[in-house]
């Protein structure tokens, strides 16, 4: 069969490793892609948010599947315009995809069905933000309702710093339109934890857990980003955990959906905060993390494609999700200066040293090709991602690994997984 993966970075270089591992695909396409990509598909310029062409270019390679990584496209509704076309596509449609897509409407969903999360109240205009705002308790959570890259979300201590944030995300736009409505949100603390899940619009089968780190510098100091690493699994999610989980959240959210004649197809991220009251929901996404995608797509042994045409023909319920017994830990190189201000065209040099090592993988996120060889272009570049028995092994390999990798304005993290050292 041939497959059309949709997006350009980290994830879709994680999910094109295991479709290209699958006996029953013949042919990949990408578009738009990258570098490391391009080692195992046909990339093609057709960027993720070009609904028109990449159904047309769908219908003229006769593709057997689309499989949708990036948010946009799916709260933009690509699934929806693949459908309409009579092609097959993996990934919520526009409906559902609001999970993601509206953090006022999940917050409202789970208010409504009664799924943990933190109190919060949305507003529409800065003045009536501003003012409840005066008489709240601190630190407070601000986030702008709409897509934001992952970096919406601002935590403030002080009412001035509150005040400077509804500024930043209301009224000066600063996220664009995903500002137009603020949630303002209690401010909770305890481990975060990613639970990845595969869902058919009625059966949920969740994933290894996983833990992400969002600040840019180590000790989790500096700006939010899309992600600077992640290891699988979480020693923090129990089986206590996912058995409250199980109960409270993951398939209450599914049949919350249906309820709202919004079944959802394709993949919910639950990103969760473990408090002193249990679990509570953080946030939901309907597509796989970047990076979190690649610490669980390497360990798991199910051929992809099956699960995936499983979540569409609503038949998930007979696939057995597997995943390895062991750890994988991933370490993001990110250009300098990333999230702010940063250089690209870099030469990258030692990508081929990762070509006969098992159990050791470099995800390609910001990387082109030229006629200088492979450039760094983006301010995440690449994903390291190595597996190992424990955590801790996983850990040390990723952290040789990134050795192998020069490039000018190289930067990374240090402490990448570094609490699994407190268990």
């Amino acid at each position: 069969m041939k497959v059309l993966i949709v997006g350009s970075g980290g994830r879709e270089h994680a999910i094109a490793v295991n479709v290209a591992k699958s006996s029953r695909v013949s042919k990949i396409y990408c578009a738009p892609g990258n570098a490391g990509i391009a080692q195992l598909a046909e990339c093609v310029p057709i960027t993720a948010m070009e609904f028109e062409k990449i159904v047309a270019f769908a219908k003229e390679k006769e593709i057997d599947l689309t499989i949708v990584g990036m948010d946009d496209p799916l709260v933009g509704g690509l699934v929806d315009e693949l459908e309409k076309a009579g092609l097959r596509a993996f990934g919520p449609r526009k409906n559902a995809a609001i999970l993601e897509g509206s953090k006022a409407f999940s917050k409202d969903l789970m208010k409504k069905y009664h799924i943990p999360t933190a109190a919060y109240e949305n507003f529409q205009s800065a003045e009536e933000a501003l003012t409840y705002l005066e008489t709240a308790n601190y630190p407070i959570v601000l986030k702008a309702d709409g897509l934001a890259l992952g970096k919406g979300v601002l935590i403030c201590n002080t009412l001035e710093e509150a005040r400077e944030g509804v500024r930043e995300i209301m009224t000066d736009k600063k996220f664009g339109s995903a500002g137009n409505t603020l949630v303002v949100e209690e401010f909770m603390t305890g481990r975060e934890v990613s639970v990845l899940s595969y869902v058919d619009g009625k059966t949920i089968k969740t994933m290894t857990s996983a833990q992400d780190h969002k600040r840019a510098k180590d000790g989790d100091q500096g700006l939010n980003t899309g992600g600077m690493g992640t290891f699988s699994p979480s020693p923090f999610y129990t089986a206590e955990v996912d058995d409250f989980c199980n109960k409270y959240v993951y398939q209450a959210t599914v049949d919350a959906m249906a309820s709202e004649g919004r079944a959802f197809k394709g993949i919910i991220f639950f990103g969760l905060m473990l408090t002193a009251d249990g679990p509570k929901v953080l946030e939901y996404n309907a597509r796989f993390g970047d990076p979190e995608a690649q610490v669980v797509l390497p360990r798991m042994k199910n051929d992809i494609i099956d699960v995936m045409e499983a979540c569409i023909d609503g038949t998930l319920d007979q696939i057995d999700l597997q995943f390895e017994d062991n750890a994988a830990v991933c370490v993001v190189l990110a250009s300098d200066g990333y999230p702010v201000s940063y250089e690209k065209g870099y030469v990258i040099n030692g990508l081929d040293t990762f070509q006969d090592k098992e159990g050791y993988y470099v995800f390609h996120a910001g990387t082109k090709q030229t006629e200088k060889g492979i450039v760094t272009n983006g301010g995440r570049v690449l994903g390291v991602t190595a597996k190992g028995a424990t955590l801790k092994e996983a850990r040390e390999n990723a952290y040789k690994a990134t050795e192998w990798i020069t490039f000018e304005n190289k930067y990374m993290r240090h402490d990448i997984g570094k609490a699994i050292d407190e268990v």
